[in-house]
């Protein structure tokens, strides 16, 4: 029972820290807690089978036995490559917050288990109630926790979110009514051959794909986003870009196309160039900002336009470099947000013009600032470069002119991520009272390291996530290859 263990740890800390008045005896389970976590999904990792399309670590046990609702869990390459990535991403969201009150704490201790139950759900109904739980402590991370518009952004993102998961529930309730199961792997086998589902699947399609787009969140749905990253807490903006957008890119794969791979295919051209807008339109607004986080949260919104080619480019290699960009995109943009925290920590400010000159007053933080910005913008040898390069492999092969605009995106991305590091990092110091800024403490190099040795592991040994996922990302990707019409059939 690996996976109930990894998915429920975190709230069962929640529960019982709810009754613990002290504050460092809360933060310390809190961590502990999430490290247990952490070291059973690298187990999984590593005895996890790639050769296996299928479904492993399943459990499977009835729930509500009068709608055939089940408590099953299982992971396939791509579901664990994402619960590997929460699980090692929520210590260093804990550490990075250790000043925050028990409340805080056990939020993000709630949130991990939603996470992480999504991810693992094998019964679509399981799926749904771990989609909607994650929603409370986000927006008490934002609301309570957040900065001086918390209200707002918490609001507008609920309201989004939730608009967008009861066209979703509408959807799985019509998909149960033709199917009659909630089983994720035989709805993905049932479905596409079912006649009432083909004649509405665009609109089923559609309710399944608002919901994702959404939570990704893709052009024009993306307007939630910049102002949640903004009021919410570091490790609050860490783990909304580290791993609750890959709640959307991976709804697509698991659900979405599998689902409804007539309708999938019908919308690849829109998809594909909302995703090639969302990539030059989210490079350009970070281009304009004049505060990092917001700069940093617009350029989620370009590089989740690079997973979504990759996803729907219909190849092997623009779906691997789709995947493996979730990955990175969850490594480099929530290392991206832990140093914007710490910089508005040291100085309260995070404006690009409040600093300049700070490489002399910071150093060992310019150091780091500089191997996460190469990661993002794509340098070879860190993790960004090859799963921009297999994405942009990929759709050259099926959709050549969308490739070509999406990748002016990598030129705009570098030039607004070092514009940036210049601004903040060389010239004069602008501002006095900026030289008593310290460097970087044990803490803080502490939680940071791990992400930057990830960031050259990966970038030189990709094959550790390309092995695992590629199998599962091969069905997808069957899912999207044109169907053969009538007369080619009969001909043959």
């Amino acid at each position: 029972m690996i996976l109930t263990l990894i998915t429920f740890l975190p709230a069962a800390a929640g529960l019982v820290l709810a009754g613990v008045k002290s504050e460092s005896k809360v933060r310390a389970a809190a961590l502990a807690a999430s490290l247990v976590v952490f070291g059973l999904a690298g187990y999984a990792w590593f005895a996890f089978d790639p050769e296996n399309p299928g479904m492993q670590w399943e459990e499977d046990y009835p729930w509500i036995e009068a709608a055939r609702i089940r408590y099953a869990l299982g992971v396939d390459g791509i579901a664990l490559a994402m619960v590997v990535l929460t699980a090692f991403l929520m210590p260093i969201a804990i550490r990075c917050s250790w000043s925050q009150p028990r409340g805080f704490m056990i939020a993000l201790l709630f949130l991990e288990t939603g996470m992480l139950g999504a991810f693992c759900a094998t019964d679509l109904f399981l799926f749904y109630v771990f989609w909607e739980a994650m929603l409370l402590p986000m927006y008490l991370l934002i609301g309570v926790w957040g900065g001086p518009r918390r209200v707002h952004a918490a609001v507008k993102f609920i309201v989004y979110t939730i608009a967008g998961s009861v066209l979703m529930l509408a959807a799985i309730l019509y998909c149960y009514a033709k199917a009659d199961t909630f089983d994720v792997v035989r709805l993905q086998e049932v479905l596409p051959g079912l006649a009432d589902v083909r004649a509405v699947g665009h609109w089923l399609f559609l309710a399944f794909g608002l919901s994702f787009a959404i939570k990704v969140p893709m052009f024009p749905f993306h307007t939630w986003l910049p102002d949640a990253h903004t009021e919410a807490p570091t490790a609050g903006s860490v783990i909304l870009a580290g791993v609750l957008l890959k709640l959307g890119t991976y709804g697509f794969l698991r659900f979405a196309v599998p689902f409804f791979p007539d309708a999938a295919r019908l919308f690849t051209p829109l998809v594909l160039g909302l995703s090639a807008v969302g990539v030059v339109y989210g490079a350009a607004m970070a281009m304009a900002q004049s505060d990092i986080k917001k700069l940093v949260a617009y350029s989620s919104v370009s590089h989740l336009g690079f997973v979504m080619l990759g996803i729907f480019s219909g190849t092997i290699e623009g779906a691997q470099g789709g995947v493996l960009q979730m990955v990175n995109h969850g490594l480099s943009t929530g290392a991206l947000f832990l140093l914007v925290g710490i910089l508005y920590e040291k100085t309260h400010r995070r404006g690009v013009d409040d600093f300049g000159g700070m490489a002399r007053v910071m150093p060992a933080f310019a150091t780091i600032f500089m191997i996460v910005t190469l990661s993002s913008i794509g340098l070879p040898g860190l993790n960004g470069f090859v799963g921009e390069f297999l994405v942009l492999f990929g759709a050259f092969k099926t959709h050549p002119w969308l490739a070509a605009v999406s990748a002016t995106g990598v030129v705009l991305g570098a030039v607004y991520m070092l514009k940036l590091y210049r601004d903040v990092f060389f010239g004069p110091v602008t501002m006095p009272e900026r030289e008593k800024a310290g460097d970087l403490g044990r803490a803080e190099l502490g939680y940071l390291l791990p992400v930057v040795v990830l960031l050259f592991v990966l970038g030189v040994f990709p094959n550790a996530v390309l092995r695992k996922t590629e199998p599962s990302v091969r069905k997808v990707v069957e899912k999207l290859e044109p169907r053969p019409n009538a007369a080619a059939q009969r001909h043959e």
